[in-house]
């Protein structure tokens, strides 16, 4: 193998073996030159700068209508800035969680307190009394009884409520927890809020039924688990047909009225990290942001800051909307409409 040489090796080899008369007359001048190794190194380290700076003013730009301008880039092009660090753990619960949960009934309890239960059975009796029967009452393990009978109907589908109690249809698990008549009983009921002050507060709360309790309810779904990297954000209507200010009409779902909500969920587990209820306009919210940027932000408030991403579709998907995450060290993915004015013309064909 040849053996390479330094240019301050080769130069002194250069002088030893040099003989003036292989000279065509002309003077020999082969002194080294101390700057020559600097000057090669300043070529070679500038070399790229410059023709990355040549490759970035010859790259194709567009601008959008609301005056974005686009650069045109190839796969694999050097990125110009650093990449964020992403959110390295999975899913997991919290700390205060695992201390907490030793059994399933603990676990509900994590998610639904005593603190919470106290109050709906105490305006669920004041409903009852003020209406029918004044000795009417209802103990707290019938209301947990209640709302694990409703658990049990999510998980075992039948056609109607009297069928859950069917001796063919019904799941034996709820027979022996409730009687039919008193589970409808408590159903017909059942209060989260005090019935006298309701209409003093929804002048300012559109959810005063049932908001302190839901309150409570999606602060044990942020306290007691820590979602992992990607985390995604869309709607969901629950059915129903109460009659409220904010009933939704859509026409699309399959139960086409209902109560719509902005949930945030973990990608792997499906755990709801984050919901806030459609309530209609809100007035808080500053006129020139979007009702797609404001839910999503509310939504992934509690998880900002760490190298997480959102996943959206093109409802929500936005070029101010990426900033703004990105100014909070999260990233976004998805669909975007092509109608919005920050989009470059040539990518809506």
């Amino acid at each position: 193998m040849q053996r390479r040489f330094t240019t301050q090796e080769a130069l002194e080899l250069i002088l030893n073996n040099a003989n003036p008369c292989d000279s065509d007359g002309e003077d020999i001048n082969l002194q080294p030159n101390s700057d020559s190794d600097s000057e090669l190194s300043s070529d070679d380290a500038t070399a790229p700068h410059l023709e990355k700076r040549a490759r970035l003013e010859s790259e194709p730009t567009e601008t959008a209508k609301e005056g974005t301008v686009w650069h045109e880039e190839h796969v694999g092009t050097i990125l110009r800035f650093t990449p964020m660090e992403p959110y390295a753990a999975d899913g997991e619960p919290t700390a205060k969680a695992r201390r907490r949960i030793r059994s399933r009934l603990q676990s509900f309890l994590c998610f639904i307190t005593v603190g919470m239960l106290r109050p709906i059975q105490e305006w669920t009796i004041q409903h009852a009394r003020q209406t029918e029967q004044t000795d009417w009452f209802m103990i707290l393990h019938e209301l947990m009884a209640f709302i694990s009978v409703i658990i049990l109907r999510g998980v075992t589908k039948v056609p109607s409520l009297r069928d859950s109690w069917s001796a063919c249809l019904g799941n034996p698990l709820i027979t022996g927890i409730m009687s039919r008549n008193r589970f409808q009983d408590i159903m017909r009921h059942l209060r989260f809020d005090d019935m006298f002050t309701r209409s003093e507060r929804v002048q300012t709360d559109k959810f005063a039924a049932i908001s302190d309790v839901w309150g409570s309810f999606v602060t044990n779904c942020i306290t007691c688990y820590n979602p992992g990297r990607h985390i995604t954000i869309d709607e969901q209507l629950f059915p129903s047909k109460t009659r409220c200010c904010f009933l939704q009409y859509i026409a699309t779902k399959p139960d086409k009225f209902g109560i719509k909500f902005w949930v945030a969920c973990d990608l792997k587990t499906k755990y709801i990290c984050n919901v806030l209820p459609y309530l209609g306009k809100d007035p808080s919210r500053p006129s020139e942001e979007r009702l797609s940027e404001s839910v999503v932000m509310k939504l992934m408030e509690p998880f900002m800051d760490k190298g997480r991403t959102v996943t959206t579709d093109n409802f929500f998907t936005s070029l101010t909307l990426a900033r703004r995450l990105l100014s909070r060290k999260t990233t976004i993915l998805g669909t975007v409409n092509k109608i919005r004015r920050e989009i470059p013309q040539s990518t809506r064909k």
